[in-house]
């Protein structure tokens, strides 16, 4: 599964350092380690929805 789009990361990185610019690269592994974050806030919303019992994720659950 893809929630990342990877060909964004080093955009965002880009834009979120200013033009200071000392990121100049992204490393393959933060792409994966960026998909495993969001999979993991995903199962914690999940599970808090479920919790109160409600069948919509929503950004609270986060």
């Amino acid at each position: 599964m893809v929630l990342i789009a990877k060909t964004n990361i080093k955009k965002v990185v880009k834009e979120l350092q200013g033009k200071e610019e000392e990121i100049t690269s992204v490393a393959e592994e933060v792409g994966m380690a960026l998909e495993r974050k969001a999979e993991e806030i995903l199962r914690e919303g999940i599970k808090r929805a479920r919790e109160n019992n409600r069948r919509t994720l929503q950004a609270r659950d986060l």
